[in-house]
């Protein structure tokens, strides 16, 4: 079982930047698809932003492109979300998941099994 650990949330004005990072600690993270979700209270949960890394291909969803990258870095073992021109709609808890089963981009969080324990982002004025 792979434990995935993210962090880099916290408190942002609307029209800020974050960086989200995950880890897995004690393992390479090299799965075909690796993404990020988030969650709003009362609101169901929300594929985001994902990579293919066989070519490192990425996709997002339409609510967040222009606006946040995926990125990793393999010397690091680190998944990055870049987040700009947050708003007040991108307050949610958000995760990075992925899952060696995976061999296309799914944004249905159902097809991943291995989740970090989410890190916190509101974005306030």
């Amino acid at each position: 079982q792979v434990q995935l650990v993210e962090s880099g949330g916290g408190l942002v004005q609307p029209g800020g930047s974050l960086r989200l990072s995950c880890i897995a600690p004690g393992f390479t993270l090299n799965y075909y698809v690796e993404g990020w979700f988030r969650q709003a209270p009362g609101k169901e949960r929300e594929g985001v932003a994902f990579m293919a890394t066989s070519d490192g291909s990425t996709y997002y969803a339409d609510s967040v492109k222009g606006r946040f990258t995926i990125s990793r870095d393999n010397a690091k073992n680190t998944i990055y979300l870049q987040m700009n021109s947050l708003k007040p709609d991108d307050t949610a808890v958000y995760y990075c998941a992925t899952d060696p089963r995976v061999r296309y981009v799914w944004f249905d969080g159902r097809q991943y099994n291995y989740w970090g324990q989410g890190t916190q982002v509101t974005v306030s004025s």
